[in-house]
């Protein structure tokens, strides 16, 4: 294919929120052009769009992130060959696991439950399977009570996934189970200054006497608002490379699109109601290399009386046209805009609805554009 990246620029404008809080409990900022901006880091919105994936991808096409590929690999061999005993199970899946190089240490149990140590042992680290890694791990363990490090390193690396294709994989100890992520996904910030903001609450007690004041409970959390620059850019070649299928590549690149478009991470989301959808996107199908247009917003955005969203549109409009004088032209642009204020970003080509975008981007990969 001739598209060897897709780059995904978003402007999205979240209210009152806390969606991504550090270790003070206040939503994480960046400083950029001089000013304190809101941020969302990478990896709160990689988690988001990998828990949008359930909504539309079935389950085999699922992966998992975990320590507890014991459990998962028992559970897989329990429904395969339920005739064999749990013990036997269990032993040969460490063994497995441990041919792998991702011996399971003992889990810590809670006292009387010591029964379930043995299962509910973990890896060092946390590991993401596919699916079809699990069961081909599960498989190997029933056919083989000691299986080679090359069968079991075979069986943890064949099928990647969508997932582990496009997020990656690093395992210190194997290189053969890394697989290098095909996405690469930016740290949302605001095009503009944002402050931190703290709502001061109370809270009474229900059963309490009526003639008793004050409060039962005070307490505060931060938050702040923000019109938000996201992007993000798929490798189309390593994407291909990591599924071994370029058909299955734009059918991933398909699947990581909308759902980085519609995720949104969940921090305190019951206290603010903050889900909002895109003002506008970009999909941009690039030859060259990918491109972050963030430096639109170097110089932070002012709202000169009708908002951030028009101006931001603006400057992002701007910056992708004046990128042309240093780089090629894009292979070609796809646009959704939801927001009448963010029009200015409608360049090259009539907005669509994001289903349109997604269809028309597969199509445009699918055919070599």
């Amino acid at each position: 294919m001739t598209a060897r990246f897709v780059d995904i620029h978003v402007l999205q404008s979240v209210p009152p929120s806390c969606v991504n809080r550090d270790d003070t409990g206040s939503p994480k900022t960046a400083v950029y052009g001089g000013v304190r901006r809101a941020r969302v880091s990478s990896q709160a919105w990689k988690r988001a769009a990998r828990a949008e994936f359930a909504s539309h991808l079935d389950r085999s096409e699922l992966g998992v992130r975990t320590k507890r590929a014991l459990e998962l690999v028992t559970d897989e061999m329990a429904r395969l060959a339920p005739e064999m005993r749990e013990d036997e199970r269990l032993e040969r899946a460490t063994k497995v696991l441990e041919a792998a190089k991702l011996k399971p240490k003992p889990a810590k149990v809670k006292k009387g439950e010591e029964a379930l140590e043995a299962r509910l042992a973990e890896t060092e680290y946390l590991i993401f399977f596919s699916r079809a890694q699990i069961t081909r791990l599960a498989e190997l363990a029933i056919e083989s009570d000691k299986p080679s490090a090359k069968e079991a390193l075979a069986a943890a690396s064949a099928e990647n996934g969508i997932e582990v294709a496009l997020f990656g994989r690093m395992v210190a100890d194997s290189k053969m189970l890394t697989v290098d992520a095909a996405v690469q996904v930016a740290h949302a910030i605001s095009t503009h200054a944002a402050e931190i903001e703290s709502d001061y609450f109370t809270a009474v007690d229900d059963q309490r006497a009526d003639d008793v004041q004050g409060a039962d409970m005070i307490g505060v959390v931060d938050f702040t608002s923000a019109t938000l620059y996201r992007y993000a850019t798929i490798n189309m070649g390593l994407l291909g490379e990591n599924l071994g299928d370029e058909g299955a590549a734009v059918r991933a690149a398909q699947a990581f699109v909308r759902a980085f478009c519609l995720s949104m991470p969940t921090g305190k989301q019951n206290t603010f109601g903050n889900r909002t959808v895109p003002d506008a996107v970009v999909v941009t199908l690039r030859d060259d290399q990918p491109v972050n247009a963030v430096g639109a917003f170097e110089a932070p955005v002012a709202a000169r009386g009708h908002g951030l969203v028009s101006t931001s549109a603006e400057r992002l409009a701007d910056h992708l046209k004046s990128m042309n004088t240093m780089l090629d032209a894009p292979v070609a642009n796809f646009i959704t805009v939801a927001s009448p204020a963010a029009d200015a970003l409608a360049i090259g080509s009539a907005p669509q609805r994001l289903p349109e975008v997604i269809d028309a981007l597969g199509q445009a990969l699918g055919s070599g554009a």
